[in-house]
């Protein structure tokens, strides 16, 4: 079955078990936030999100907030059958998609790291993934997927690690020491490494299942969790809300 025929199909036959789907009166409504509501004041300036190049996309279901990364924001407001109904086909429709997702299952009680950390919370949580990895895997050589400042500059002491990243500006650029590659070389560096870190964000880019290979994943940021969930991939979000 193909990845988001899955994801859609799980997510409906959850939400119809607890009697949300007839519901024609619950919408969810969806709105592109700007930097200073998602990450705070950070003590550095050059995540994605603060560069522009990407945008967070929050769903508020009944008062619980879902949120995702995109690079195609825009409104949105509809049913839960209407978003079940979209066709996931572009970054815009997956980002209300999983950004929705994420509402309805903080809603349900079943996750609860929905809502990015802020200020000093990303490099608390960059700090503290130094000791997860080495509690988790002891030494490993780590493919990072999808360039997150705070966090390749805490692994790069501590790891071998590569990185690649979508963005043109960083491609070709050291950062902390570490060459960010281009996307074209994915492959061979999911062969060369012994754990892949990635963005959630890829649930969005689509390009979430050349990752799904049989080795060691952990995923980070909040993008991915409703995702995490129902197919049970491991997380990482120190410090999300």
């Amino acid at each position: 079955m193909n990845f988001y025929t899955d994801i859609k199909e799980r997510f409906f036959n959850l939400i119809n078990e607890k009697d949300l789907i007839s519901s024609r009166v619950e919408v969810v409504r969806a709105r592109p936030l700007n930097p200073g509501e998602v990450i705070g004041r950070p003590d550095r300036n050059d995540f994605p999100l603060l560069k522009g190049k990407e945008v967070m996309l929050q769903a508020d279901f009944k008062g619980s907030l879902g949120q995702a990364f995109t690079d195609m924001p825009g409104d949105y407001s509809g049913s839960l059958k209407e978003i079940l109904a979209l066709p996931l086909d572009n970054n815009f429709n997956r980002a209300i998609f999983f950004s929705t997702l994420n509402a309805v299952l903080r809603y349900l009680k079943i996750i609860s790291k929905t809502v990015h950390c802020k200020d000093k919370e990303p490099r608390e949580c960059a700090i503290y993934l130094v000791n997860y990895i080495k509690g988790q895997f002891g030494n490993p050589r780590i493919a990072f997927i999808g360039m997150q400042p705070a966090m390749v500059e805490a692994l790069a002491d501590h790891f071998k690690i590569r990185v690649t990243d979508l963005d043109p500006d960083n491609i070709g650029q050291k950062k902390s020491g570490v060459l960010i590659e281009d996307a074209s070389h994915t492959r061979e560096i999911l062969s060369w490494a012994d754990l892949i870190f990635a963005t959630g964000t890829t649930v969005i880019n689509n390009t979430i299942t050349q990752l799904l290979i049989g080795k060691p994943l952990i995923f980070y940021g909040v993008t991915i969790s409703g995702v995490a969930y129902l197919k049970g991939y491991k997380q990482y979000c120190f410090c999300g809300h």
